[in-house]
């Protein structure tokens, strides 16, 4: 199957629920990210916050700032490039861009080399840890700047394929929660 057709076959799965069945499909995932050996021990963490039918981590990204970690959000900038904000609470968000995705404010987070650790959304992922997102490529670029980062990429269980198509610019997760 083809990156689009798997997208489509995704967004046709995901459908089938309602957004407070998949918020309640995001617990065992946040569970499992808050009780990880690599969350715990990470400083400096880049997260995101979900969009309605992702997981949600809007929770998540609260208790960990909570607990002291730095937490980083992804800001797109134009149609090629993310850069990342801190988070430093619901106060610093203000709602933009084409999805309406509430976003940082501030200047950009350039100490790049002190992310521990990302936690990465997806359309889709398959066992060996390949993932596809939106289409855009945001995500595989802006890894590429954070190569020390441990990539931990979130799905429900019916994002989980056999096999996802990758290219050469399509770069590997270190490990799947799903729940």
């Amino acid at each position: 199957m083809d990156k689009k057709s798997l997208r489509k076959t995704i967004r046709g799965l995901k459908a089938e629920f309602t957004s407070d069945q998949l918020r309640q499909c995001s617990r065992p995932i946040v569970d499992k990210l808050l009780s990880h050996p690599k969350v715990t021990l990470s400083h400096t963490i880049l997260a995101y916050l979900s969009m309605e039918d992702e997981v949600d981590t809007h929770q998540l990204v609260d208790r960990l700032l909570a607990e002291g970690h730095r937490i980083l959000l992804p800001v797109v900038v134009d149609d090629t490039n993310l850069e990342v904000r801190e988070y430093t609470g619901r106060e610093c968000l203000l709602r933009q861009g084409k999805y309406q995705i509430e976003e940082p404010q501030g200047n950009p987070y350039t100490a790049l080399e002190d992310i521990d650790l990302v936690i990465v959304p997806g359309v889709a992922f398959d066992r060996k840890g390949h993932r596809i997102g939106r289409g855009r490529g945001y995500y595989d670029r802006f890894l590429r700047k954070i190569p020390q980062a441990y990539k931990i990429g979130v799905a429900f269980d019916f994002q989980l394929v056999d096999s996802v198509p990758v290219d050469e610019n399509d770069l590997s997760m270190n490990e799947i929660l799903i729940g």
